[in-house]
């Protein structure tokens, strides 16, 4: 099943139409994106019955990713990972984690698959991720059972401002990796039995056309079950929290020299078969602080 969040509403996506889920479903189920989450299960039980397109029960739209939001736009947590990469470990000259290392976006930062990124400085940087949506509740989840507690995948962009982000005397990862936009992601949430392998995901991002990172989930250093498993033992995971899993090697800060963004950059990030974002930078006013 795929899912999105189309002018603010929930969308059942079957091609390239989408289907408004709450006039699909007669109203069994509600309009907003957090009720898809909130009755995963059910949803997805009801919508295998239905034999998309030619069965669905309300015509649908062609998908228009520039009326999509954040799929997950209302989640209680936005969870992320740092340093998940083996590739990116060794870009960055650094030691493999013991153990994730966890930040939080904040979740005024979430922004759908083509809304434009507002540049606060010359320092930000791009950082294309896997993005899973938790679609059960769930506290101390087994590693073996954690895609159980998975809605589905997409792709998205940890966007993060170099100098709020490593500030000394202490970094401050969360707040720079929360400014607005710094959390696009979308447009569609894939559910995790469309995968084929799970734990071996491709994933891609250009800049103006160049292609900057390429890579697999299969260089995770901490899988999504792993990550699961770890965060729901310290806190409940609940339907609609979104990770961001980590970004492997390509960033810009660990060019020679940096390179980051500017206005007029575009980046364009996909997972292939799953979703695909295009994201342009403009120019802040405010500026960082």
């Amino acid at each position: 099943m795929r899912v999105a969040n189309v002018a603010g509403r929930a969308a059942i996506v079957d091609g390239d139409l989408a289907f408004d889920l709450a006039e699909a479903s007669g109203c069994r189920f509600g309009p907003t994106p957090q009720d898809v989450f909130d009755h995963w299960d059910e949803v997805r039980e009801w919508a295998s019955q239905i034999d998309w397109p030619a069965g669905s029960p309300s015509p649908g739209a062609a998908l228009d990713p520039a009326l999509c939001g954040p799929p997950s736009p209302t989640p209680r947590q936005v969870l992320a990972i740092g340093v998940n990469y083996a590739s990116h470990a060794a870009e960055a000259n650094l030691d493999l984690p013991q153990a994730p290392v966890v930040f939080t976006k904040f979740p005024s930062c979430l922004a759908g698959p083509t809304s434009e990124i507002p540049l606060p400085s010359d320092n930000v940087d791009w950082e294309v991720e896997l993005v899973a949506v938790i679609g059960r509740q769930g506290t101390n989840i087994p590693a073996a059972r954690a895609w159980d507690f998975v809605a589905g995948v997409t792709v998205g962009q940890d966007i993060s401002e170099r100098v709020v982000q490593t500030r000394p005397p202490v970094a401050q990862f969360s707040l720079g990796k929360s400014f607005p936009a710094f959390g696009t992601f979308g447009p569609t949430v894939v559910s995790v039995d469309e995968l084929g392998d799970p734990d071996d995901i491709e994933l891609r991002c250009w800049l103006n056309g160049e292609l900057m990172q390429k890579s697999s989930t299969s260089d995770l250093i901490f899988t999504v079950p792993e990550l699961l498993a770890y965060l729901s033992s310290i806190v409940t995971l609940y339907p609609g929290d979104i990770l961001f899993t980590g970004t492997p090697s390509g960033v810009g800060g660990s060019q020679d020299p940096p390179r980051y963004l500017r206005p007029g950059d575009v980046l364009v990030s996909e997972i292939p078969d799953v979703a695909r974002m295009e994201n342009r930078c403009v120019a802040n006013q405010g500026g960082v602080r």
